[in-house]
């Protein structure tokens, strides 16, 4: 039996070779949680290879045994911050995937992102063993950035800090149409889709949600702070994006 002080989070059992999947599956899922605003039960199941009905089965288990996840079917899941788990440790493809993310968020992510990431893979490095560091080190996976305008980084980051502040911001937009708009939206999310970002926000003028290309807005600004208003928040957003024919 593995068993954990009171204050942590209670995620393995009586481990038996028939459990051995499952007890660690269990885990899995508790680490994907940890430190993520919203996960939901359909990136579950493609990340660990298993069914929606597994994902919702499993999390309910966890639940029911006191590990404190957040949220619900429909809408996503995440680890209570209050909630603690043993110490990570990472194995040489975990470590290489780490590696290659940081590198390329330090290329295709603003400055602050582009900090962010080396601080982080700095730090998990340090506490690594030799062999591990080793293997950061010879990583042969590059992210050149020479191509990317400083003007890019640099509206990327104001983008990221207005989601963070919640606050409203105004540019100029050309369309899919190639028309030139005025826009004022709530910033909610950026999603990146392989030298391209996007940002989803809640549009004034649409009245409804929209994805904007960040190659697309000219002439940003950071306005005032818009209210935490229901219907208009990110899982709106993420149930508006599911709900769309596939």
């Amino acid at each position: 039996m593995r068993r954990y002080h009171r204050g942590t989070v209670p995620v393995l059992f009586y481990k038996t070779p028939t459990m051995t999947r499952r007890a660690d599956r269990l885990f899995q899922i508790a680490e994907l949680l940890r430190g993520r605003r919203l996960t939901t039960a359909q990136q579950l199941a493609d990340w660990l290879s298993i069914s929606l009905r597994t994902v919702y089965r499993d999390v309910r288990d966890l639940q029911l045994s006191g590990v404190p996840i957040e949220g619900e079917a429909g809408i996503g899941y995440r680890l209570s911050r209050t909630a603690s788990l043993p110490p990570l440790t990472f194995t040489a493809d975990e470590l290489a995937a780490l590696a290659a993310g940081a590198r390329m968020l330090e290329s295709w992510g603003g400055a602050d992102f582009a900090s962010g990431a080396r601080g982080a893979l700095a730090k998990i490095a340090s506490a690594m063993p030799a062999d591990k560091r080793a293997t950061l080190e010879r990583l042969a996976i590059f992210a050149p950035s020479f191509h990317i305008k400083g003007d890019f980084s640099a509206q990327l980051d104001a983008l990221h800090r207005a989601i963070d502040a919640r606050q409203v911001v105004r540019f100029a937009y050309t369309d899919v149409n190639g028309a030139q708009t005025e826009r004022r939206v709530w910033p909610l999310a950026l999603a990146y889709w392989g030298a391209r970002w996007t940002l989803g926000a809640w549009c004034e003028m649409r009245s409804d949600f929209r994805n904007f290309g960040l190659e697309k807005i000219r002439d940003l600004q950071v306005l005032e702070q818009y209210p935490d208003q229901e219907g208009k928040r990110l899982a709106d957003l993420l149930r508006h994006v599911n709900a769309k024919p596939k």
